[in-house]
């Protein structure tokens, strides 16, 4: 990551997100890429876990859930060995129960092709994730930005991005088509925006 090109681009092409972002930093979001199946396993829960929660109901449920495997030692084998109730007692709805243990079959099983990750493209990896009940297009971009590292992710079905737009572009309610013109001039790294939006509400 080179956090002084990435500033210098958003300071040419859009000074109101700079504003956010100029002292942000954002290593602690978009660091050290995952490279192994267990890697994906893992922040795959962690994203079907936090699916339409606050940050602070989805950590409180993400603590539960790692107390639930000997030394917080998550794998899809144990996962797989605990009860659904077990894993509704600890503040997971019925689906993301059924989510994650769609998630540890597939990764234990070879319809998936994970070591491919690397080399695919961002819609190539959405379409092999999407295969997996539970996952949808939200979840895939997550997955992108914040296990893979990938720069270039802009969720449009993200409320809270919409939000921040809103706010920082004092819009009412925009439109697909203006969001998208709006963040489109950030590429190549549309990532580090979407962080910035983020983070904007929480100012």
């Amino acid at each position: 990551m080179n956090t002084g090109k990435i500033l210098e681009h958003f300071s040419r092409k859009d000074p109101v997100i700079y504003t956010v972002m100029k002292t942000m930093d954002f290593s602690k979001w978009i660091g050290k890429k995952k490279t192994t199946r267990l890697e994906y396993f893992r922040s795959l829960c962690r994203q079907i876990i936090s699916q339409q929660l606050s940050g602070k109901a989805a950590d409180t449920i993400q603590t539960r859930f790692e107390e639930l495997f000997p030394e917080k030692n998550i794998t899809p084998e144990t996962l797989l060995k605990i009860e659904d109730q077990t894993l509704r007692d600890a503040g997971m709805s019925w689906a993301k129960v059924s989510y994650v243990k769609n998630i540890a079959t597939e990764i234990l099983g070879n319809r998936i092709r994970w070591s491919d990750f690397e080399k695919f493209n961002d819609e190539n990896i959405i379409c092999e994730l999407i295969k997996i009940k539970g996952i949808g297009r939200w979840t895939a971009e997550m997955f992108l930005m914040f296990t893979l590292g990938r720069e270039d992710i802009f969720s449009h079905g993200d409320l809270g991005l919409k939000r921040g737009i809103e706010r920082l572009y004092h819009l009412k309610n925009p439109s697909p088509k203006k969001i998208e013109t709006i963040t489109s001039i950030w590429k190549p790294y549309r990532s580090y925006g979407s962080i910035s939006l983020w983070q904007s509400l929480e100012k």
